[in-house]
């Protein structure tokens, strides 16, 4: 029986101080563990404390990544900095260091690349940790896998005694979702990104991004076929449709668990698992 209780409730404090921007109190003496994820449709900063609970959060939508490659390195640096600086006004203490994460399998220039965003913003980078080893920390996960719906790829990763064995990264994401609503609707991509998070309209929005949902668990079960593996998790932004659990494990034909508020699975896991002085 897995257990994703204190992930949750993780989750939550977090949900609920990047929405307001606001702080817990900290014990000074202890440094901060800080968490910045530079995502497809938003770039998302997390404090931890020394325990590992939650301090502060902020998050900004921005289009400055596609598919793990930075496209517009002058806007996210200039996002990145007013996030961190932000932060250091509320909880009145300075952030240099930080740790961040970057899509599996990215390789040379490519993965340089994520750092030298937070480095051009004033940030010391520490840490750099794969994504999917990120959501699997803070899922305290130690086997099993691991299904990122992200903006532009959908990542399955296969984690055995704490090391990831396999990872496929393929281009179906929460983008093509947005460009399924738009054609529907006949609006632009903007506009269909802005319906896909209006939770109103997230019963009709569901049935007519569905295909892709169904291609992104055809790419699961193939995977699943030459290497089963229990328990799956599903995170990442597009997964956050109330629905997509229960569709996604009906065309699997295996349970899939996905932990609250799915989107802020890797930040939290990526300021978990950065490495302190």
């Amino acid at each position: 029986m897995v257990d994703i209780t204190r992930a949750n409730h993780l989750l939550a404090d977090f949900h609920q101080l990047a929405n307001t921007k606001t702080s817990r109190s900290f014990d000074k003496t202890f440094p901060l563990k800080i968490g910045i994820d530079l995502g497809t449709s938003s770039i998302v900063l997390a404090v931890l404390d020394h325990q590992d609970r939650p301090v502060y959060g902020s998050f900004e939508f921005a289009e400055v990544i596609r598919d793990g490659l930075v496209v517009n390195y002058v806007e996210a640096v200039q996002i990145v900095s007013r996030l961190v600086s932000e932060a250091e006004q509320v909880l009145g203490v300075a952030i240099e260091k930080a740790a961040t994460a970057i899509p599996p399998g990215t390789v040379g220039n490519d993965k340089k690349i994520v750092s030298n965003v937070l480095e051009s913003a004033g940030i010391e980078v520490t840490t750099v940790i794969d994504e999917p080893e990120a959501a699997a920390c803070l899922l305290d996960m130690h086997h099993g896998g691991v299904i990122d719906v992200g903006g532009g790829t959908t990542g399955i990763s296969i984690i055995e005694n704490d090391q990831v064995v396999l990872t496929i990264d393929e281009p179906t994401g929460g983008t093509h979702m947005s460009l399924v609503l738009a054609g529907h609707y006949r609006i632009s991509f903007q506009e269909a990104e802005l319906l896909k998070r209006d939770h109103k309209q997230e019963r009709d929005n569901f049935i007519i991004v569905k295909p892709v949902i169904d291609k992104m668990a055809e790419i699961t079960k193939t995977i699943l076929a030459q290497h089963p593996i229990s328990p799956l998790y599903v995170v990442g932004g597009a997964s956050y449709f109330e629905e997509f659990a229960s569709a996604f494990s009906a065309y699997i034909g295996v349970p899939v668990i996905r932990p609250d508020y799915p989107q802020f699975v890797t930040p939290l896991g990526i300021a978990k698992a950065s490495i302190l002085d």
